[in-house]
């Protein structure tokens, strides 16, 4: 009971920083660009009312996941941001069949179907983004020198600079 509402309490922390940082977002009123601002603020706001929620009505007895999934949990994150950073010097194919591979592998512990699953999520996503959304901003791929790659591996790093 406690622990649901030390967690909404975090959420809701969150999501009022979320919140605060998308009015940062600089947009031109009258160009008619008003999403890159507006879509942040929906999810702050609807992270903030599951957060009231969790604080009003926790459950009275929670079950809390074991620690392997919580390790599971953690190798995701450190996938996704390793992801998100390899973007840029990489472009998208790469980086994303490899992290596509590896939360797969998480999901269905078979190394074949999971590295399929990750190039075909890959190579399928690029295309819709490329020439179905007509993305124009999007990279098949790069060949990055070792300086590139040192810069993005460094903003996972605190304290290193940026």
């Amino acid at each position: 009971m406690a622990s649901d509402r030390i967690f909404g309490l975090i959420t809701l922390i969150t999501a009022v920083a979320y919140i605060a940082a998308a009015t940062q977002i600089q947009t031109n009123f009258f160009s008619g660009d008003y999403l890159p601002k507006l879509f942040p603020m929906l999810i702050g706001a609807v992270a903030a009312i599951c957060s009231l929620v969790l604080i009003f009505k926790p459950d009275p007895d929670p079950d809390w996941p074991m620690a392997r999934t919580w390790g599971n949990l953690l190798v995701a994150v450190i996938v996704l941001a390793v992801y998100s950073v390899m973007m840029t010097p990489l472009g998208f194919i790469l980086p994303t069949a490899i992290a596509a591979s590896i939360l797969s592998y998480q999901i269905s512990p078979n190394a074949k179907q999971a590295v399929l699953a990750g190039i075909g999520l890959s190579l399928g996503l690029f295309a819709i983004f490329k020439f179905v959304l007509m993305l124009g901003n999007v990279v098949a791929y790069r060949i990055p020198t070792p300086a590139k790659l040192w810069d993005a591996f460094s903003i996972l790093i605190p304290f290193v600079g940026h």
